[in-house]
């Protein structure tokens, strides 16, 4: 498995930025303005969730006018997703072997109430 980026997924981790790459990766292209048009945040708070991005690469900037246009940058996303898909991968296998380890000690535990009863059953027999 490869390094996890700590600051792709802290950047990842905000929902508001989920939801700028969702409208960047869906519209192919967004500013400040356009994007905080479409969330319930003001057009700063936008810019700043846009630095953030920018900073691990998720996104790249243009200048156009008075405004930058941000587009997503597929590379960088594409690697978010492996990482992500390595990561579900590494957690499946680790809940498969406490699913195999809690199935393996409700065996044991189930053999071990067997036997007790069957011990419980002969020593009525005896008596």
């Amino acid at each position: 498995m490869s390094p996890v980026d700590d600051a792709l997924w802290s950047a990842i981790g905000d929902p508001t930025r989920r939801r700028m790459l969702d409208l960047l990766l869906a519209e192919g292209h967004g500013t400040a303005t356009t994007l905080s048009d479409r969330l319930p945040v003001t057009r700063q708070a936008v810019a700043k969730h846009l630095v953030v991005l920018d900073r691990v690469g998720l996104v790249s900037a243009t200048p156009s006018g008075r405004e930058r246009q941000y587009r997503l940058d597929e590379a960088q996303f594409a690697r978010a997703v492996a990482q992500l898909h390595e990561v579900g991968s590494a957690w499946d296998a680790r809940l498969q072997r406490i699913k195999t380890l809690a199935e393996s000690i409700q065996k044991q535990a189930d053999q071990k109430q067997a036997d007790q009863k069957q011990a419980d059953d002969k020593k009525k027999e005896k008596d």
